[in-house]
């Protein structure tokens, strides 16, 4: 995943920079060491349609704050959202969750992104597929190359 993200970043001319670090799952601590404010941090997290696995959301909002699973089922248009599992997580993104970065490799994964993310922040900040490695992107180029749909997802 980091090699395929560096790939699609260089050949779409984003403005990026990689951020080598000691893997950490917690927002606040990983923002710290990337030298980042939490809010700007990418969380992206895997949900699907309570009622069919056959939906799946890649949901990205500011790393502060919480997910609301009824804006998420309402931008997905499915009754009920939740997470998905671990083990899911990994089949349908290649990642373990905490390292899935906010784009969507898959025609099966719908992503939506809190535009308080990309609106409040001149870069974005994510794990890139690895909990070792973050990019921190120009909140433009991510716009412009993940094109995801733009929706409030935020409690």
């Amino acid at each position: 995943m980091f090699d395929q993200l560096l790939t699609l970043l260089n050949r779409e001319n984003a403005r990026f920079r990689v951020i080598e670090h000691p893997a950490e799952g917690k927002s606040d601590l990983v923002a710290r060491i990337r030298g980042t404010t939490p809010g700007q941090g990418a969380k992206a997290m895997l949900c699907k349609s309570r009622d069919t696995s056959a939906h799946l959301v890649l949901a990205v909002l500011p790393g502060d704050r919480k997910l609301d699973f009824k804006k998420v089922a309402q931008a997905a248009g499915i009754k009920r959202a939740t997470l998905a599992t671990a083990e899911e997580a990994i089949q349908e993104t290649g990642c373990q969750i905490g390292a899935i970065p906010p784009f969507s490799f898959s025609s099966k994964i719908k992503l939506v992104v809190d535009p308080d993310l990309v609106n409040n922040h001149d870069e974005i900040a994510f794990n890139a597929g690895r909990l070792d490695r973050s990019i921190v992107l120009d909140s433009r180029d991510f716009v412009r190359i993940a094109q995801p749909i733009l929706e409030s997802l935020c409690a």
